[in-house]
């Protein structure tokens, strides 16, 4: 819900600005229909508050998975009974609605050490119109600087066309293009997909057409690699997005290191290595998939870092598509907890999310699973923001 956001204190605790808490820090309950037009103002103007102060924050401009949240199919051929939460997702207005979910996709606005904020986006799935207008316009998100993307599916860059509608307005596409990073894999995708987007040469007698404008540029899929995007170091975390395809995940962060990880069945030994050890280990935020399988031969891995505390996680992000349906591409909700269990995070957000998951009913359960765990474990939403320093 717009307004509502988090931020991360001196002592490394996360405080919901926007929710009561109980007494183990886990947020309470707020279903999105409690919320009235003068909350929604009160939330904006504390948000506005914390990004005057000059620093840094996360926005998660889509927790859901690739179909989002409702599915088409559950409101034009619905169940009986219906399906309650794609029902529920469309009650009232979408910003206020936790059960309402996009694309996974985050934004970064980094405030540079020299005194300037760069905008820098992982991903432009399907959703990204509706992401600008749903969450630019109110957070007063006015460009993009950059844009990552993490593989070449339609949830992560079939949104690229319409990233012309925040560039510069200019007919004859005399404008700055955006830098925009991919593994060699993408760009051929996108080269074929959005040729026009790829090539800046005209054919002999062709029209200009306004289109957007990138400076693309490859980037390897290997944890030694770094580049920069708008001045703010990335790394690739190469994982498996099912056994036949590398997708990459991106840790960034010196002050709060950051790992976002959003489309991963499996994690190769290496990559847990890294996002656990480098710069002395310790990672403050980790952005994970849980969309569905297990971690075959990972758990030993997984249980080596928790062991010998390799880094502890201050706070992680574990995408988690289906609470019950397996799938062979992404991890599950039950893989999800026990990675958490194993890695011993902090504190944890759930992303990626379909309508097997009711935002009020499923934040209760997650609250009894984080005080018998000790984990606060909570689901994300569309609009998170997260105050950090980079």
């Amino acid at each position: 819900m717009i307004g509502s956001l988090w931020m991360i204190m001196d002592n490394g605790v996360l405080k919901d600005l926007g929710s009561e808490s109980t007494s183990n820090g886990v947020p309470s309950a707020l279903p999105a229909e409690t919320l009235k037009p003068n909350e929604l103002s009160i939330r904006q103007t504390q948000a506005d508050e914390m990004a005057s102060v000059g620093g840094s924050e996360l926005i998660v401009l889509g927790s859901g998975s690739s179909t989002g949240v409702p599915s088409p199919l559950c409101l034009i051929n619905p169940t009986d009974p219906p399906c309650h939460v794609c029902h529920k997702a469309m009650e009232g207005p979408h910003e206020l609605n936790r059960n309402y979910r996009c694309n996974p996709s985050l934004l970064i606005s980094y405030m540079h050490e020299d005194g300037q904020r760069r905008y820098i986006q992982i991903d432009a799935g399907k959703d990204f119109k509706e992401q600008v207008l749903r969450w630019f316009v109110p957070y007063k998100i006015p460009r993009l600087d950059a844009l990552i993307l993490t593989h070449e599916h339609a949830d992560a860059m079939l949104g690229l066309d319409n990233v012309r509608g925040v560039q510069p307005f200019n007919v004859r596409n005399e404008i700055p293009p955006m830098p925009v990073f991919v593994t060699q894999h993408t760009m051929d995708s996108a080269s074929a997909k959005f040729p026009y987007l790829a090539s800046k040469k005209r054919r002999e007698g062709e029209e200009v057409r306004r289109v957007a404008q990138f400076d693309w540029r490859i980037i390897e899929a290997s944890l030694d690699y770094r580049f920069e995007a708008a001045g703010l170091t990335f790394t690739p975390l190469p994982v498996w997005h099912g056994e036949d395809y590398i997708c990459l995940g991106f840790l960034f962060g010196e002050k709060t290191r950051i790992a976002y990880v959003s489309d991963v069945s499996r994690f190769p030994a290496e990559t847990e290595q890294v996002i656990s050890k480098e710069h002395g280990g310790q990672l403050d935020l980790l952005f994970v998939d849980t969309n569905g399988v297990g971690l075959p031969g990972g758990m030993t891995h997984l249980a080596a870092i928790a062991k010998y505390g390799a880094g502890q996680v201050d706070l992680l992000f574990l995408d988690s598509l289906y609470k019950e349906t397996p799938h062979n591409t992404h991890l599950t909700f039950k893989e999800s907890l026990a990675v958490i269990k194993k890695l011993q995070p902090k504190r944890a957000f759930l992303v990626g999310m379909t309508h097997e998951f009711e935002h009020e009913l499923d934040t209760r359960i997650l609250a009894e699973w984080s005080s018998r765990e000790g984990i606060p474990v909570h689901l994300a939403y569309d609009g998170l923001r997260i105050p950090v320093e980079l």
